[in-house]
């Protein structure tokens, strides 16, 4: 009997970062169970993109799950807060949302152990990034060891694997991997304020740290800003 291809789950948020996380996956030669959060989040379009990347990567699975953290809010994008347009400061700004990656990852973990997949990809970054405390290493570390301990896989001795293999990337160096993966980035979405007619703000931290990328690396932006960061 041929062994059939091990899967892995991609958390796909339509953004470019979780886009090249996924693209590393099937790379590395794994089936793709995908899954989008549809949290209510201002920037719902990024929803959009999710499906055009999935379907790019030629996911086996893309499950779009809604789950309202706007019933919570305590964020820019989940409550009527205004997103900030002045530029990437110090701190944790007000679009982090309260524990969204631990949400996010303790969901996809549940996924993992239904398919029976090892490896959990997710985007993350810790450099060219706005400063959210569940981007950084000692998060994913962390929540990998708690996922060996909360799981029927894990106890058996086959715990999930968070690969997160964006962590230590530049914006510039994720935009020119995605261009090495032969992934188009237009088909992704970063802005945390969409304009009326679907563009990019082009001022708001994600909007400036995604430009900045394309800069640094010296390729051409597919982005449609309203505002040119």
């Amino acid at each position: 009997m041929i062994p059939q291809t091990p899967i892995a789950v991609a958390l796909i948020s339509g953004g470019l970062d979780s886009m090249v996380a996924a693209g590393r996956a099937r790379e590395a030669g794994f089936r793709i169970a995908a899954l989008t959060i549809d949290y209510n989040q201002r920037h719902r379009i990024e929803l959009d993109a999710a499906r055009r990347v999935a379907q790019a990567l030629g996911v086996e699975r893309h499950i779009v799950m809604p789950l309202d953290l706007s019933l919570f809010g305590g964020s820019a994008l989940t409550a009527d807060i205004a997103v900030p347009k002045g530029g990437v400061g110090a701190g944790i700004p007000v679009t982090y949302v309260p524990a969204r990656n631990s949400i996010f990852l303790a969901l996809t973990l549940g996924l993992a152990e239904v398919v029976g997949a090892e490896q959990i990809y997710i985007g993350v970054n810790a450099l060219d990034y706005s400063g959210y405390p569940d981007c950084r290493p000692e998060f994913i570390e962390a929540f990998e060891r708690m996922a060996a301990l909360a799981t029927k896989q894990g106890v058996e001795g086959h715990g999930v694997r968070i690969e997160a293999p964006l962590q230590h990337m530049t914006k510039a160096q994720i935009a020119t991997e995605a261009a090495r993966l032969g992934l188009d980035a237009g088909m992704s979405w970063s802005c945390y304020d969409p304009t009326p007619d679907e563009l990019h703000c082009g001022l708001c931290d994600s909007c400036r740290l995604r430009s900045k990328g394309f800069i640094e690396a010296g390729l051409s932006d597919p982005t449609r800003y309203a505002t040119q960061p």
